[in-house]
């Protein structure tokens, strides 16, 4: 019997679990581009083509190889208005009754695929390097889950920059040489950009066209479709920015939003990159001599480590995650957010990247964006369908955990340990921000104060029965008590002003 293969659009590698298990002379691979997944949020222009553009090229090589290959466009009147109502509508084409998948990253797009009518399997997404039934193992009885531990294990497992069983250099982690804020001079390539072909110039028309009012800039567009552009772009971070990539990582600078970040995470969570390829690669750098220990330690900490962990927890805490509101956030997100008018030098910068590039790397989203939420008490499931959004490498699986465990506390500690927030001096010691920007950094209270300086100490009043006995947060809660009460009292009003004036929709 003839058995459907669907490929999702995540899902573009030749050796996915269904596309093994499949058969060429028999089975039919069904993909299809579906409102039901351009539409489920405001996606970026740019995402769009680029899962459009990927998935038609992918397609094709598919039937180069061999396949037999059912594709559906989203510009065409018989294409259904889901994944699911495709493969019905395939399976009544070739009369097949089976279908087999890969483990979708999204627990909307399982629950369509297991209400089928249909023999329904789904296999383990084994391009992750750790099982779920591993993590979940590594995970049951401790009190705490904390991505260092796990991150050790990852090492030895892989045996990545590892000498016998001991981590090279004598160290795990190498983080506290990776937090420098970048010269404003110092040179920097820029990541490669690939101009559009034929294929992603047909792709851009019809997002022109069909999304005209999503957030977001299509034009330019730069990013890699296939295999072979995926991997010159990392090529290109290899000889040009991993050797200054670990110092620079956390840095932010006006003119240069990439400064050494690969910007690979869209291709490894497309499927056109795989983790170990680009983990080997950098490992052989730093064992040639060509980069330093901290920038290929800090890099593959964030493919084995942190990637990792992340996928463990959404598949181990399940499809009321991205729901969860620990600290009963219910502020709706501010219009800055989709690009109005703002004093803020820092989420002007920020916003005003993501909406060009649909791209900013993780210090500007979980210290500029994410702690003006987290502070201001945004509701974080609007805060996590904006970053679902906005960003070309969102998916539900990396951002669910990354947003509301990781940048708004929103799961109570299952992925961080204390809620990530700071004030202006975070921001004004790692980025040029501040400099340009109308309120004043240093100031702790008054009219042109920071908005950050007012926020941090307030949210931190409103939580101090959660947060007080954190043995990381005890010494902020000292600070503030050993403030003489007439400024902390000024300091309150100052933020109470201010979150009215956001409440009410003014300019901030």
């Amino acid at each position: 019997m003839t058995r459907l293969v669907l490929v999702l659009g995540d899902q573009l590698s030749p050796d996915m679990a269904a596309l093994r298990v499949a058969d060429r002379a028999t089975d039919v691979v069904v993909m299809a581009e579906v409102a039901g997944e351009t539409e489920s949020v405001g996606h970026h222009p740019q995402k769009i083509a680029l899962f459009l553009a990927a998935m038609r090229k992918f397609a094709r090589a598919l039937e180069r190889d061999g396949w037999r290959v059912a594709y559906s466009r989203l510009d065409d009147p018989a294409t259904g208005p889901s994944v699911a109502s495709e493969l019905l509508r395939r399976a009544a084409e070739f009369g097949a009754g089976a279908v087999l998948a890969t483990r979708p990253g999204e627990w909307r797009v399982i629950a369509d695929l297991e209400a089928l009518p249909l023999q329904v399997t789904l296999l383990a997404d084994d391009r992750f390097l750790c099982p779920q039934a591993e993590f979940d193992a590594w995970a049951e009885g401790r009190k705490a889950l904390r991505m260092e531990f796990f991150y050790r294990e990852m090492r030895r497992r892989t045996g990545l920059m590892m000498e016998g069983d001991q981590p090279a250099g004598g160290q795990w982690n190498y983080d506290h040489d990776n937090r420098k804020p970048a010269a404003p001079d110092l040179f920097r390539a820029g990541p490669l950009r690939i101009a559009p072909d034929a294929v992603t110039e047909q792709v851009l028309a019809l997002v022109e066209a069909r999304f005209p009012r999503n957030f977001g800039q299509l034009r330019p567009f730069g990013w890699a479709t296939d295999r072979d552009g995926a991997l010159a772009v990392f090529e290109h971070f290899v000889t040009q920015h991993l050797p200054r990539f670990g110092e620079t990582q956390d840095a932010m600078l006006t003119g240069d939003p990439v400064l050494n970040h690969a910007t690979i995470s869209p291709y490894l969570n497309l499927g056109l990159l795989a983790p170990m390829e680009v983990c080997r690669r950098v490992e052989a750098e730093w064992r040639a001599g060509r980069v330093p220990i901290n920038a290929a330690e800090g890099f593959i900490r964030q493919i084995i480590g942190w990637r990792e962990f992340l996928r463990g927890i959404w598949g181990r805490e399940g499809p009321g995650y991205a729901g969860r509101n620990a600290l009963g956030a219910t502020r709706a997100l501010p219009p800055m957010y989709w690009g109005a008018d703002t004093r803020m030098a820092c989420m002007a910068r920020a916003v005003g990247q993501t909406r060009d590039m649909a791209y900013a790397h993780h210090i500007q989203r979980l210290m500029v964006t994410g702690n003006f939420a987290l502070l201001a008490g945004v509701d974080p499931a609007h805060v996590h369908d904006w970053y679902l959004s906005v960003y070309i490498d969102a998916l539900e699986w990396v951002e669910a955990p990354n947003v509301i465990g990781m940048s708004q506390f929103a799961d109570g500690g299952v992925v961080a340990s204390k809620p990530y927030v700071s004030s202006g001096a975070y921001i004004d010691r790692m980025s040029d921000y501040c400099g340009g920007c109308t309120y004043r950094v240093k100031d702790r209270t008054g009219p042109d104060a920071c908005p950050f300086n007012l926020l941090y100490w307030d949210f931190l009043v409103r939580h101090r029965d959660r947060f007080r006995m954190n043995p990381r947060m005890g010494q902020m809660y000292a600070t503030w008590d050993r403030m003489a009460a007439g400024h902390r009292d000024t300091v309150l009003a100052g933020a109470a002003g201010f979150l009215a004036r956001l409440e009410a929709g003014e300019t901030v």
